[in-house]
């Protein structure tokens, strides 16, 4: 073959090798557009209740919205009580009291439930994992009458330590069944190593299996932490005026006087902060623990 008949043919065996990978780069360059169009979509709403707060109540409560309206830290000196209104500070504290206390048991009971359902097993543990499930399917409304009349007969209504006691109840199945799953892939090796060498359980807990199962159990604190810093039904109903949560507050700022967007936009930011600030510094441990045992 001469070189003027080969050179046409190298050309079109390159083009024949570039299109697939044309073709590709603008498939992955559509895929990613439409990923951030679909981002855009579910940010949204959370950014126009940022842009939304710093409004005043009059250009708030415009139909439709402007976007142009002056911006104002008005909402803000509200909530946090600048216009005489009620100080946000004491559900606030409640709210993390509640979050962290509750957490910190969630955690605490969680932890050998899940050691004895993975790598100590039980017998009949898928039994046991069932029953924890089963408990997420009961209606939380149908037992919130019982336990307004538990807490009403023991003195316990408008009390901090009953959210305690709720939430922990109500994150403990999610928290084993997650923490399960986490510790399944805990080396049983490295167990047995600090068997031998004379550690008993509670050692092995809290220097074997812990370090190991960090980003897990990072994970599963953030998800309880989130549900109870969230809940909202319970708090409503069972606290007044000592034990009031953040959400709780929230729904003050719904009166028979009407609805002021701004500054439930305003309190709704401020409230919503200590979650995000907890997934923001969690974000490595989130991502590994949500991701444990994906691939085997």
């Amino acid at each position: 073959m001469s070189a003027s008949t080969a050179a046409p043919t190298r050309t079109r065996a390159t083009a024949k090798a570039t299109a697939p990978t044309n073709r590709a780069r603008r498939r992955s360059t559509a895929l990613g557009l439409a990923a951030w169009a679909v981002g855009l979509v579910f940010c949204l709403p959370a950014l126009w209740m940022v842009l939304t707060s710093f409004h005043s109540e009059a250009d708030a409560a415009t139909n439709p919205p402007s976007l142009a309206a002056a911006l104002t830290l008005d909402g803000y000196r509200t909530f946090f009580g600048g216009g005489g209104g009620p100080t946000p500070w004491p559900p606030l504290v409640n709210s993390l009291m509640a979050s962290l206390f509750s957490t910190v048991l969630v955690l605490l009971l969680a932890l050998p439930a899940a050691y004895a359902l993975s790598i100590r097993r039980v017998r009949k543990w898928t039994d046991v994992m069932f029953f924890f499930l089963s408990t997420k399917m009961l209606p939380v409304v149908a037992g919130l009458l019982p336990i307004y009349l538990f807490a009403k007969n023991t003195g316990f209504l408008d009390s901090i330590w009953l959210l305690v006691l709720l939430y922990t109840s109500m994150n403990l199945p999610i928290a084993v069944w997650m923490m399960q799953s986490f510790l399944a892939d805990v080396p049983v090796s490295i167990i047995e190593a600090a068997q031998v060498d004379g550690a008993r359980l509670p050692t092995v807990l809290g220097r074997v299996v812990a370090p190991v199962a960090a980003p897990g159990i990072a994970a599963t604190a953030l998800i309880c932490f989130i549900f109870s810093w969230n809940e909202l039904l319970f708090a409503r109903v069972l606290t007044g005026v000592v034990a009031g949560t953040a959400p709780v507050h929230l729904t003050t700022f719904v009166t028979s006087q009407g609805l002021f967007l701004a500054q439930l936009c305003a309190a709704s930011v401020v409230v919503s902060l200590p979650v995000l600030i907890a997934g923001y510094a969690a974000q490595d441990k989130l991502v590994q623990g949500l991701s444990l045992g994906a691939v085997k």
